[in-house]
């Protein structure tokens, strides 16, 4: 049936996902949901130096709020700073360099930012798509190192410091490509078979949703949600999908509208009426399986899901440097 789901997804994506369905469905926003002061408020942004990240980190930050940038890369990082703080007048930007794909770095970032700050929302924005299969220096696939290692290990090391915040969120921006995907516990890292990028990918998205359903069930205090942003013409599309962005560049999503629902669910006091747990597509809570795709799994493999991440990342903590 992967046939069926993939061709089912990419009619979907040609009717809702590109900018003509932002524009659509822009029609029915409003606008004072997202004109909001969040002087005071702190936010957490994996992956802000670029794309949707930053775009989102800039929109924060125009609404006064302090923002963690949290980068891999050094240089660029410095340079994207520079030009929100530029843009938005907003000195409370503060640059954290920490690789997502290292599972003992994104622990002692954690360990010391919880000693040092406050937190009200996280967004787990980074994320790659790396088309032959690469091992970390951990001897771990690189996209699940990631995708779904490194947003569980940064969302439970710091959940304790969002339960002590007042409306506390988590965002997690993933992808409609999990769509096509249904959970599978038996191949994380992908080692069986032949290697696939975008269907390695499309799983470890599928992975965040569920990680998002399971939290919204352990941590009633915290809102989480996950998010499609829509195809978006950010530098990852283009490096990582260049045949996709070749034939799509001039329908996709600008980045800031990929970033308009992120925004919206880190802002908005809308966003929290609705249930935690949620996928949304364009500010609005959508199906996380296609009609007869037969992706839906059974609660014990999302179970067990949780524990084989808890495991990886206990291991990964003790022997955390500092």
């Amino acid at each position: 049936m992967s046939w069926y789901r993939n061709t089912v997804w990419f009619v979907k994506g040609l009717r809702e996902y590109t900018r003509g369905g932002y524009e659509s469905a822009s029609k029915h926003f409003n606008p004072a949901d997202v004109e909001v002061d969040v002087a005071g408020r702190s936010f957490l942004i994996t992956g802000a130096n670029s794309g949707i990240g930053k775009a989102t980190a800039k929109e924060i930050a125009r609404r006064g709020g302090t923002v963690h940038l949290v980068c891999r890369n050094k240089e660029r990082a410095e340079v994207a700073k520079e030009e929100i703080v530029t843009e938005t007048g907003n000195q409370n930007i503060f640059l954290h360099i920490v690789d997502i794909s290292n599972p003992k770095e994104i622990w002692k970032f954690a360990e010391k930012f919880r000693n040092e700050h406050k937190l009200n929302v996280l967004i787990n924005n980074a994320g790659c798509m790396v088309n032959n299969r690469e091992l970390t220096e951990d001897g771990l696939e690189k996209n699940f190192a990631t995708n779904t290692l490194g947003t569980y290990i940064m969302t439970t090391a710091l959940v304790p410091l969002l339960e002590k915040a007042a409306d506390a969120r988590v965002i997690t921006v993933s992808s409609g490509g999990m769509l096509v995907q249904k959970l599978n516990i038996s191949d994380l890292q992908s080692g069986n078979g032949p290697f696939d990028g975008t269907m390695v990918y499309a799983q470890n998205k599928r992975q965040q949703v569920v990680l998002t359903e399971q939290w919204a069930k352990a941590h009633r205090n915290i809102h989480f949600s996950v998010m499609h942003p829509g195809w978006a013409d950010t530098p990852a599309v283009r490096s990582s999908m260049p045949d996709f962005y070749e034939r799509m560049k001039n329908s996709l999503r600008t980045e800031a509208q990929g970033a308009d629902t992120v925004l919206w669910l880190a802002v908005s006091a809308e966003a929290t009426k609705l249930p935690s747990g949620l996928f949304f597509q364009d500010r609005q809570p959508v199906p996380t399986h296609l009609p007869l795709a037969y992706t839906h799994s059974p609660p014990e493999d999302e179970e067990k899901l949780m524990e084989m991440l808890e495991e990886f990342s206990q291991k990964f903590k003790s022997i955390s440097p500092g």
